[in-house]
C-alpha cells in the first residue's frame, strides 16, 4: 500500500468567512476550458446563477433552489467538446462551493453518499437523466485517495432526450477545508470510458492544487514534501433523509 503523503491541511484562518470573499476565492480555484483536454470550450449557458444550487429531491430529480445558510457561495460552470470526426458531443461540468465551516462541507459530503444509495437513477432536468449511478467514497489514504480530504466518485449512464445514449457518465467530488468541489463528464456518441476520462482527469486535481495553495498550511510533524498535484482518487456521492438535500450541482451534464 503506498504511503499517504504529507499534505497541506486546511488553515481554518484561511478559511472565507462572508459571502464576497468566498466568491472571489471560486473564482481563483473553479476550472476555466483550458483545464480540460484540447478542445473543450465554454457551453452555452457558461455559468450557473450564483444565488441556487442543485437540490436532489426525495423523487430523485434535481432543482434549482436558494443557497442554505450553510453555503457562503457556489458556481457552476458547463462545457463541451464539439461533436467532430465521426464522435457526438461531450458535456462536462466543474463546481466550486464554500461552505461557512469544513463540518458544513464534510456534510455536504455525507448527504451525497446517501442521495447515491436512494436514487441510482436521476433526472437532471425534462428529457435528461443518469442511470445505474455507482457511488464509491474514499477518505485521504483508503482506496488509492492520497490527495483529498474526502473524495466521491458516481459513474454510470447519461441519457438525453437531445443528444441520445446511453453513454458513459462520471462524477467526482472532493473536499478541502471549507470548500466542494466537483467535475463531471457525459460522454457522446464514439467515447468510451477511458476516452472520456483523458478529456476531464485534469479539471479536479488542477481545483485541488489552487485550493491547497490558497487555503493551505505546510504540515505539521509529518516526514516527506506536501504533495502539490496528481489525479484525485475515485471516490463516491452522498445525502440526508429530509425532504431536500442540497448537494453539488450535476447541471453539467
Amino acid at each position: 500500500m503506498s504511503p499517504v503523503p504529507a499534505v497541506k491541511s486546511a488553515d481554518p484562518g484561511l478559511q472565507p468567512s462572508t459571502p464576497a470573499r468566498a466568491r472571489q476565492l471560486i473564482a481563483k480555484l473553479i476550472a476555466g476550458p483550458g483545464d480540460f483536454s484540447a478542445g473543450v470550450r465554454k457551453a452555452v449557458p457558461y455559468e450557473s446563477d450564483s444565488g441556487t444550487w442543485s437540490v436532489l429531491r426525495r423523487n430523485c430529480v434535481w432543482n434549482r433552489e436558494p443557497l442554505p445558510a450553510d453555503v457562503l457561495a457556489t458556481l457552476t460552470r458547463h462545457f463541451e467538446l464539439p461533436p467532430a470526426a465521426g464522435k457526438g458531443r461531450v458535456r462536462l461540468s466543474a463546481t466550486v462551493t464554500v461552505h461557512r465551516t469544513g463540518a458544513d462541507a464534510a456534510w455536504e459530503q455525507a448527504r451525497m453518499v446517501e442521495e447515491a444509495l436512494h436514487c441510482d437513477q436521476q433526472v437532471l432536468r425534462q428529457g435528461e437523466r443518469l442511470t445505474g449511478l455507482m457511488p464509491q467514497p474514499a477518505r485521504l489514504g483508503e482506496a488509492a485517495n492520497l490527495y483529498s480530504e474526502d473524495s466521491l466518485m458516481e459513474a454510470g449512464q447519461c441519457v438525453s432526450a437531445k443528444h441520445g445514449g446511453p453513454y458513459p457518465y462520471w462524477w467526482q467530488q472532493v473536499t478541502y477545508g471549507s470548500m466542494v468541489a466537483s467535475a463531471s463528464v457525459c460522454g457522446g456518441r464514439g467515447y468510451d470510458t477511458d476516452a472520456l476520462m483523458k478529456i476531464v482527469v485534469n479539471a479536479l486535481p488542477t481545483m485541488q492544487v489552487r485550493a491547497r495553495e490558497e487555503l493551505g498550511r505546510e504540515p505539521e510533524g509529518k516526514a516527506g514534501t506536501p504533495s502539490t498535484g496528481g489525479a484525485p482518487s475515485t471516490g463516491g456521492t452522498a445525502s440526508t433523509g429530509g425532504t431536500a438535500s442540497p448537494a453539488a450541482p450535476k447541471d453539467g451534464e
